[in-house]
């Protein structure tokens, strides 16, 4: 089985979201793979995907607090600044962290960690609506 859907995220501040529910909603899919692979991909240059802890929302914040300190705003050697000053640093930090994942599924569900969600990294201060493909290939229960 093959099965491909785009998956429109709601525009979102600048920050580190949690989104494990909204890509499993947009699945219903999902629920008939006996064993396979989800691979979602952001179709975005300025946010990214990364899976991290999702229990205590203190670790999104500290990880947007992390990246502002080693990818600054308003950096002197910036060239590319036209549109703004969180552009070229939501560049870099999107390359950082990635534009897709791949997560296992098995018995219809994702095998994530206890402790594991999937991220949007949203590194523009007002980035718009996102848009990601999810793509399931597996076999059907």
């Amino acid at each position: 089985m093959w099965t491909q859907r785009e998956i429109e995220l709601p525009a979102r501040p600048r920050g580190i979201h949690l989104i494990t529910q909204e890509i499993f909603n947009g699945l219903p899919e999902l629920k008939n793979v006996d064993v396979g692979l989800l691979h979602v991909f952001i179709r975005h240059t300025s946010a990214s995907l990364t899976i991290n802890e999702n229990a205590d929302p203190d670790v999104r914040v500290d990880m947007e607090s992390g990246l502002n300190a080693l990818v600054p705003e308003k950096a002197s050697y910036y060239t590319h600044t036209l549109e703004g000053s969180d552009d070229m640093p939501a560049h870099i930090k999107s390359s950082m962290f990635g534009c897709s994942l791949t997560i296992p599924i098995r018995d219809g569900r994702l095998q994530l960690g206890i402790w594991q969600g999937i991220y949007l990294c949203e590194h523009r201060n007002r980035g718009g609506p996102r848009r990601v493909i999810a793509t399931i290939h597996g076999n059907e229960e």
